[in-house]
């Protein structure tokens, strides 16, 4: 089956293209080795059916980021039939030079200028058939948010895979890297050319690869002298002659616009820094406390496990089940206090569904509209307080979603040193959604409450990054980052890619759910649950707490949001007092990652700074909680 790989700069269009062709976004996987997503899915093309890859954003094959990486990775180790080159057309002269690199490593290439609607608005003129007869390809001009250019596009993919070819011009490398190229012998997925420059950049996949396949002689011979040659000329060098050669083919072809009139006062708004500020703070209030808080883990919840699972399925499900079953354990262990269904199921069907879905829904309208980056650019100067530059908002954003996957992203930061800032800071500070929609639907109801949480939480979370800062070695990386114009986002795009992560996040959670609810049920009847229980009582009465609370203290150990479903529960039958609730709620929030959480920490971090975590995270716990109960003036049980 022949294959295809949408390529281009971050937000480009890819995405967008990926679901007109596929008929769906789904993320298949994470690539091998990495925290970075490749879509993948089928298309048809006049009849043929072809795999579609939607590759990270890329600028070019030597790689600055994870995400650069693994698609020039994707490219080496699946040597796609075609690439369609996605470029945003009013930033050609920046983008062009990808395409010079796709068409010096050999690739049948298409380019496409997408957000021609953009571009002609900003008085950008291209002569698209100048452009394709000086590159020797297909250019094409598209809109694909309007739905412009796909039939074109489509019949063109589809002649290109029938010929095996889009072209009968290749662009060749510089001079140096043609000759250093002559030099090697074996087989790649690129041309010589293109490796032996890969290979003179120092890049150490190629450089390992180039390795294995030659022998010494060749390496000491042959390509030492184009290094050493290489040596005294300036970083870039290579990066620096596409670019004039870009340029030389797209004088008289590229008409740049009025500049002034990109952006508006939205673009403005969200990149000054008080008007980023109260943006940030409408994003939030909106977002996480109105829909996230109020709507799914208020009404969302209520509808569907107080009423739909709590009054008609549950009751019916539980009574058959008493017919049929005659063994109390094996009942107990179904329907019982920690039962897989009474306590499993409704848990991950009933609460943590709807609060995850609009968190999902809510983040992937903040990436599709463009906002997500500009809340990045804003947030840099602040985050770099903490030792963090403003990259680390997509990891901390991710942990209010689940912070398994939170903690697997930090690979996109630069450093160890803030990889282990951002690890420390989502294990103490950031719940995720679930936990967080019970929280503010139960403090909700008392104003004061939730300010006072969302006070401590905070001030938690910027105590440590800021200590962190101080104590560790180093400093922030740089902070690059490209800044999309705000669009508005495709309801249904957003739809189907929140329906994705939705089962991403199911395939996980519910067997941790049952496998939690097992643990419980063995603890119960072996009495070592009552054992732990009274054991964690003094400690909580420190704090003000009941013993009840060890249990929610325990489950919240296993996953975050099961401990907070059940503090949802117990404040619904009035075992907790709203200043005992703000503690609890404040403890929980700071206390220890879950266990999928920490296995992950341990996997990146490693045991020993893992275990630093787990130590400084209960520590400041349970500090906030008694300065807290003291605050209160809770008495001591």
């Amino acid at each position: 089956m022949r294959t295809v790989a949408l390529v281009g700069n971050p937000n480009v269009g890819k995405s967008v293209l990926f679901y007109h062709l596929t008929g769906n976004y789904a993320v298949v996987s994470n690539y091998p080795g990495t925290t970075v997503e490749v879509s993948q899915g089928r298309a048809n093309l006049s009849g043929r059916t072809c795999i579609v890859y939607d590759t990270p954003g890329m600028y070019s094959f030597s790689p600055a980021s994870e995400e650069e990486a693994v698609t020039r990775r994707l490219l080496w180790e699946v040597r796609p039939d075609l690439v369609v080159h996605v470029a945003d057309a009013k930033n050609l002269p920046r983008m062009l030079p990808l395409t010079l690199e796709l068409l010096a490593a050999g690739f049948t290439v298409i380019l496409v200028l997408n957000m021609m609607d953009e571009a002609e608005k900003l008085g950008v003129r291209i002569r698209r058939a100048e452009l394709s007869r000086r590159l020797g390809i297909p250019v094409l001009e598209a809109a694909f948010a309007r739905g412009r250019g796909l039939t074109a596009l489509r019949r063109e993919m589809a002649l290109c895979l029938l010929k095996g070819e889009a072209g009968g011009h290749v662009w060749r490398e510089h001079p140096l890297a043609v000759k250093a190229g002559r030099c090697l012998t074996g087989t790649y997925p690129f041309t010589a050319a293109a490796v032996a420059r890969l290979y003179l950049e120092q890049d150490r996949e190629i450089q390992a690869a180039v390795a294995a396949a030659e022998n010494r002689k060749v390496l000491a011979d042959c390509l030492a002298p184009y290094a050493s040659e290489l040596a005294g000329r300036n970083a870039g060098f290579f990066a620096f002659w596409r670019y004039r050669e870009a340029e030389k083919l797209l004088d008289g072809v590229f008409h740049s616009g009025n500049e002034k009139g990109a952006g508006g006062l939205a673009d403005k708004l969200t990149l000054h820094p008080l008007g980023g500020l109260l943006l940030g703070a409408v994003v939030i209030y909106g977002g996480l406390f109105l829909f996230v808080g109020r709507f799914g883990a208020g009404y969302l919840v209520d509808l569907i496990e107080g009423q739909l699972l709590g009054e008609i399925i549950l009751p019916g499900l539980t009574d058959r089940l008493s017919a049929l079953i005659t063994s109390p354990s094996v009942l107990a262990l179904l329907t019982g206090e920690f039962g897989l269904v009474t306590l499993g199921v409704r848990y991950a069907v009933g609460i943590v569904m709807p609060i995850v879905g609009t968190y999902f829904f809510f983040f992937a309208l903040l990436e599709d509209s463009g906002y997500l980056p500009r809340l990045a650019y804003w947030a840099d100067a602040c985050l770099k307080k903490l030792g963090l530059g403003g990259r680390a908002v997509i990891p901390l954003a991710l942990g209010f979603g689940c912070g398994t996957m939170a903690v697997l992203v930090t690979r996109v930061l630069e450093s160890r040193r803030e990889r282990l800032i951002a690890t420390f800071l989502l294990a103490l500070a950031v719940p995720c959604s679930a936990q967080l929609g019970l929280i503010m639907a139960l403090l909700s109801r008392e104003t004061y409450a939730l300010l006072l949480w969302a006070a401590v939480v905070g001030g938690m979370f910027l105590l440590a990054g800021g200590m962190l800062n101080l104590l560790l070695p180093g400093q922030p990386a740089r902070f690059l980052l490209e800044l999309p114009p705000l669009r508005r986002p495709a309801l249904q795009a957003i739809l189907q890619k929140t329906m994705a992560r939705m089962r991403w996040y199911f395939a996980e959670v519910i067997p941790v759910f049952f496998a939690v609810s097992l643990v419980l049920w063995l603890l119960q009847q072996t009495g070592y649950l009552a054992v732990i229980t009274s054991g964690l009582a003094p400690f909580l009465g420190r704090m003000g707490l009941p013993p009840a609370l060890g249990r929610i203290f325990i489950t919240g150990f296993f996953r975050r949001d099961y401990g907070a479903a059940g503090l949802f529960d117990l404040y619904r039958e009035g075992v907790l007092t709203t200043g005992q609730l703000l503690v609890a709620a404040v403890v929980l929030s700071l206390f220890l990652p879950c266990l999928a959480q920490l296995a992950m920490m341990i996997r990146e971090r490693g045991v020993v700074a893992s275990g630093l975590i787990v130590c400084g995270v209960t520590l400041l716990a349970a500090v906030a909680g008694i300065l807290l109960r003291i605050l209160l003036h809770l008495p001591v049980l």
